[in-house]
């Protein structure tokens, strides 16, 4: 992330706000990018002065809610067909376990998984192609979208520039050895909470079929 931090500051602030309405767009229609660091990344470069937080979350805005409708008709127009072509070619990214974890997610929420699916990685990306596949009404998922992708701009654009306005601050008063331990300590504790997050997930289909087969097994016995 810091190296896209280096490369967007480098740009004029109109090519950040096309970027990050570009790449969300992109990743928002069915295709893994890394929109979420942009984002961020943009949004410290906010914080420093090089661009506006209000035209990063108005940009990255503008994005989820294009990139998730265009990514809803295409996925209405092309059908699960589509979304078996997509992962046959983003395996790591949107695999059969990943595309059945995100129908659990709209069997279950229905079209709160839209909302709520823009602060997840898998459902970012397969919410608009899913929604289209599944025929979800389009009203509401429009409402859904719309709502999830401004709730999720503005958030996270205000929130991460508050917290770099801030850290801009007392960061004048400590030295590098502290900043490097506060960098390590964030690390860790991400690297903690999302160990803890996998050992809560749920078991996909393939987990479920392999945990299965020991049980006939025996019973065929």
């Amino acid at each position: 992330m810091i190296d896209v931090s280096h490369w967007l500051s480098a740009l004029p602030p109109v090519a950040v706000y096309l970027i990050v309405a570009g790449v969300i767009g992109v990743e928002s229609m069915g295709v893994p990018l890394p929109g979420e660091i942009v984002l961020v990344s943009s949004a410290l470069l906010a914080a420093t002065g090089v661009v506006e937080p209000e035209w990063v979350a108005t940009a990255a805005a503008f994005g989820a809610i294009a990139g998730d409708s265009i990514g809803y008709a295409v996925g209405r127009r092309g059908g699960r067909p589509l979304l078996a072509r997509l992962g046959r070619r983003f395996p790591r990214h949107l695999g059969p376990a990943h595309l059945a974890r995100a129908e659990q997610s709209f069997a279950r929420h229905g079209v709160w998984a839209v909302f709520f699916g823009r602060f997840v990685a898998l459902l970012r990306i397969l919410a608009g192609p899913l929604a289209g596949a599944l025929h979800v009404p389009y009203r509401r998922f429009l409402l859904a979208n719309a709502a999830g992708g401004l709730v999720w701009a503005f958030g996270t654009t205000y929130l991460l520039y508050s917290v770099g306005r801030a850290a801009e601050h007392w960061l004048k008063d400590i030295s590098w050895a502290g900043l490097v331990l506060a960098v390590l300590a964030g690390l860790g504790s991400t690297w903690w909470l999302r160990r803890r997050a996998r050992r809560l997930e749920p078991a996909g289909p393939a987990d479920a079929d392999a945990a299965a087969e020991p049980a006939h097994a025996g019973t065929d016995r």
